[in-house]
């Protein structure tokens, strides 16, 4: 039988739903380009391409890895994010759809102020999403953006060289422990581990078993992290500085009682994402 793409990605479909991948057609598609080098669109200009035999072993083998639980974004190295392309590897975690509203909200507190040269800070940098799709779309600001995993900021790093950006200081360390607390940010923006410990066990195999656990785990009621940085950020903020911390869907009523305990802030708002979820709690730190 000679496998042409379209029989192909026909095939990889059905024995990926017999699998229970999620997406199987598209899952089929990105792994078959990636494969063959094309682009989705490609696979169907090209849908009576016979595959030689070296590039049905390599398929089977991405095909494998895939049935194994491996996350996509680890097989072809890279994940779709706001308005890029981001290099993404086993350490670090995947950017997601729904942390774009941190970035979307964060634009839109700069473009208020469009004069201004701001200085924004990333806690938890990761592999870089955020922060560069923040100094691509906003290039006169300043960015700072540390981690405390040297593989993340190893990606981080490549990713703001392939997008550009000359505008991003990079470091390493736990939270603000690197940093000499004064009033110099004006945005404090951060997408923290904050699943609870004991859900941990229940996340998709693709998840728990391969992305980096230290990215997730949010302590026992998935808050550690968001408290540590409530905590000191006031120290850090400009007046009227602003916070902007992903969350949990279910997490704005439990992170905003304990924003209260803080002095120094003010509340804002809790922006919903995309699927219409509370994703982003925004802080203000008091002028006075």
């Amino acid at each position: 039988m000679e496998w042409t793409v379209f029989k192909l990605v026909a095939w990889t479909e059905t024995y990926f739903t017999k699998h229970g991948v999620d997406s199987p057609r598209l899952t089929a598609e990105i792994l078959l380009g990636f494969c063959l080098g094309i682009r989705r669109l490609d696979l169907y200009l090209q849908h009576d391409r016979p595959l030689e035999k070296q590039e049905l072993t390599q398929f089977k083998a991405l095909i494998h890895r895939r049935i194994n639980h491996e996350p996509v974004a680890y097989i072809t190295g890279e994940k779709g994010f706001f308005e890029s392309r981001f290099q993404v590897g086993p350490g670090v975690l995947i950017p997601r759809p729904d942390t774009e509203t941190l970035v979307t909200t964060t634009l839109d507190l700069l473009a208020r102020k469009p004069e201004k040269e701001n200085t924004i800070l990333e806690l938890g940098a990761g592999s870089g999403a955020i922060v560069v799709s923040l100094a691509k779309a906003a290039p006169r600001n300043r960015f700072f953006a540390g981690d405390i995993s040297e593989p993340a900021l190893d990606t981080a790093r490549k990713n703001a060289g392939q997008a550009g950006t000359t505008n991003i200081c990079f470091f390493k360390g736990s939270w603000f422990a690197p940093l000499s607390p004064g009033p110099v940010f004006d945005i404090i923006v951060s997408n923290p581990p904050y699943i609870p410990s004991s859900d941990i066990i229940g996340l998709a195999p693709e998840i728990k078993d391969h992305e980096p656990l230290s990215a997730l785990d949010g302590g026992q009621d998935g808050l550690d992290c968001i408290r540590k940085i409530l905590s000191c950020a006031c120290d850090y903020l400009v007046p009227g500085g602003h916070v902007l911390l992903e969350t949990g869907f279910d997490q704005k009523h439990k992170v905003m009682a304990f924003a209260k305990t803080c002095p120094g802030y003010d509340f804002i708002a809790c922006i919903k994402d995309l699927a219409g979820h509370d994703r982003v709690v925004h802080l203000k730190k008091k002028i006075d």
